[in-house]
């Protein structure tokens, strides 16, 4: 071999290998789960960074490829376009340290959502070990700075001294702002929604307005050893439920929010409650309360003012010896 043909063998080696072009024809009759087709789609994922194949579908774009056409990408600038230059360069450094696992940009994106979807259910798990104060200070971290996102970007699509004078472009991007905000709004909200606020297990709920009862009774059946919880008003007694169910509630008729004939109907037709025994604590006249005990459903009630021995009943459903 001469010095000639060696340098021109060492220049050929030296070239990229050109990928072969395809006619419509043999397009048409690629086998897709050829050797040669897998190559071919391997180089052309490497080369532009998108999928030939979606949703179980040949790309156009990989057909022009495949046809020797120049397929352009703007995938970087369309998945990270409402990101900071410098948060790209951080992505883009690390990319480039892990290639073989994150090629491209929208490979890494892919695998993150996958992995926060993993982990969510662990993050639920930890923050539901929050009390409920604890939450909403969380809530309201997250939604105030979104507040200000949406209102100003509302503001310039609707403000008269804006109306007409944005580029197409730029009135878009300010669309598309105030939409992934409603959505990202929402997606808080269903989170945080989600999460059970950890609360002590008790036996008796009391829904009672009178905070001198509800000391009296709590303390009773604390030194009975049993757990009472008392809340002051109805609408704080169905959220207690949403929250834990117990053993048997105790429950005033008159509240300042609901009727207490009205919350005992509302337990008893729900499936997740209707089993709990719920029991009147009224200052009522009896004759009053038996006109209502059957449309209520309510499985019996206590008179004030009350004896100990009154409570009885509630024992023996505590204690698991009620009929």
């Amino acid at each position: 071999m001469t010095r000639s043909e060696e340098s021109n063998q060492d220049s050929q080696k030296g070239k990229k290998e050109e990928r072969p072009i395809l006619s419509e024809e043999e397009i048409e009759n690629l086998d897709l789960d050829s050797e040669k087709a897998k190559h071919l789609m391997e180089e052309y994922k490497a080369e532009t960074t998108k999928y030939p194949i979606w949703r179980g579908m040949v790309t156009e774009s990989f057909i022009r490829w495949l046809k020797g056409e120049k397929v352009y990408t703007r995938d970087k600038e369309r998945i990270s376009l409402y990101v900071a230059d410098d948060v790209k360069n951080d992505w883009q450094n690390f990319i480039n340290v892990n290639k073989e696992e994150f090629p491209t940009f929208s490979e890494l994106i892919r695998q993150s959502v996958t992995t926060f979807i993993e982990d969510s259910g662990r993050v639920s798990s930890e923050l539901s070990k929050l009390n409920p104060t604890t939450i909403s200070n969380i809530s309201h971290a997250l939604k105030e700075p979104l507040t200000s996102i949406k209102g100003y970007s509302q503001l310039l699509l609707e403000s008269e001294e804006y109306r007409g004078k944005l580029s197409n472009h730029v009135e878009e991007t300010i669309k598309n702002i105030f939409d992934q905000s409603n959505l990202l709004e929402s997606i808080i909200k269903n989170f945080l929604d989600n999460i059970k606020p950890y609360t002590t297990p008790y036996d008796i709920l009391l829904i009672e307005d009178d905070l001198a009862t509800i000391r009296l009774i709590t303390s009773y059946f604390e030194s009975k050893e049993f757990i009472c919880k008392g809340v002051v008003s109805g609408s704080k007694g169905l959220e207690e439920l949403r929250r834990t169910i117990p053993k048997v509630i105790l429950l005033d008729i008159i509240l300042p929010d609901i009727s207490g004939y009205d919350i005992c109907q509302t337990i008893k037709t729900d499936n997740t409650f209707k089993k709990i025994p719920v029991f009147f604590l009224t200052a009522i006249s009896a004759s009053e309360v038996k006109k209502h005990l059957k449309n209520s459903q309510a499985d019996g009630f206590i008179l004030k003012p009350f004896n100990f021995s009154d409570f009885d009943i509630i024992f023996k459903i505590l204690n698991g010896k009620a009929k």
